[in-house]
């Protein structure tokens, strides 16, 4: 056992002999040159690869690029004509963008494997890829395939086209100034653009404006209890059929509608053209207070009689 121990530490003992050895050796200015020498000649072998690899590849570049800058041309020039296309066979507004945005993917996507393959990528590895990339992003973008499949429904029942002014039922209301693939863009009355996603419009309730021909205006006006509801009502009808906004059929009606605690109620109601609706309405209001002033009408606010009960004086 003791013998064996001593061999051990002698053969440790020259096995650290030999790598002190090599390690002075390695230390040598001979021997660092050379493997300064080895390392450059490898970088230098390496760089001759990479330059012979990127002269290799300067023909299927200037291929590729060339071949980028004439699709991009295409691409532009068939967009073009399928809109001219469009505009001389009247298609629809609303379908036009929808079907443009479809179609400039289509051909983006063919443009970006056609020069991928000029490239010398496989276009299947690259389909792959792409499909697994679609499903992830399918998965990930739920919501987006649900505004995707909402335009689709949209186009299809036409519930409204580019130019109705709509309201939904979250009560976004504006006028349709384009339907794209995910988004529907309104523009509001007061200017203010509005992007509303196709998904949640297709499944909710929808107000169009633009899908009738006339629309109906109310008022309520309230008339003092002493005045005379007939006088009131004739002053009424007076301005209403006076005024070529409003339309005779059906005709303008004022009743009674309520007798409320400080006034009559008179319920004030019309039609007018969808295209004059705004103006009639915003204008016969002042009109109709400023006839009812000249016939002595009054429109009373609201108060209340309080009496106070208390105990009756002595009589003397």
């Amino acid at each position: 056992m003791k013998k064996d121990t001593i061999i051990q530490a002698a053969k440790d003992s020259l096995s650290l002999a030999a790598e002190e050895k090599q390690l002075v050796n390695d230390l040598k200015p001979e021997t660092m040159k050379d493997g300064i020498t080895s390392v450059v000649n490898d970088a230098s072998i390496y760089m001759e690869k990479f330059i012979a690899m990127l002269i290799d590849a300067i023909p299927a570049v200037v291929k590729a690029i060339l071949f980028l800058i004439v699709g991009l041309f295409i691409i532009r020039t068939v967009l073009k004509i399928v809109k001219n296309r469009f505009e001389k066979r009247n298609v629809d507004v609303s379908l036009r963008g929808f079907l443009l945005s479809i179609i400039k993917f289509i051909l983006y996507a063919l443009l970006f494997l056609s020069v991928a393959a000029n490239l010398g990528f496989q276009t299947t590895a690259i389909l792959g890829a792409l499909s697994g990339l679609v499903l992830a992003v399918g998965l990930a973008l739920q919501g987006s395939l649900s505004n995707f499949a909402g335009g689709v429904l949209i186009l299809l029942f036409r519930p409204f086209e580019v130019g109705d002014y709509i309201e939904n039922s979250a009560g976004t209301d504006g006028t349709v100034d384009k339907i794209d693939l995910l988004y529907t863009t309104l523009t509001t009355a007061q200017g203010i653009k509005v992007f509303s996603p196709n998904g949640a419009l297709a499944n909710s309730v929808i107000r169009n404006f633009s899908k009738i021909t006339n629309r109906r205006f109310e008022y309520l006006v309230g008339i003092s209890y002493e005045d005379n509801i007939q006088t009131a009502q004739r002053v009424i009808l007076d301005i209403l059929n006076n005024d070529p906004r409003v339309i005779k059929e059906p005709a303008p009606d004022v009743f009674v509608s309520e007798l409320a605690d400080s006034s009559v109620n008179l319920t004030i109601r019309a039609w007018a053209s969808k295209d004059d609706y705004w103006a009639a309405r915003n204008s016969l209001q002042q009109e109709i207070k400023v006839a009812l002033d000249k016939a002595g009408i009054n429109i009373p606010f609201p108060q209340q009689e309080m009496r106070i009960i208390g105990e009756k004086p002595e009589i003397k």
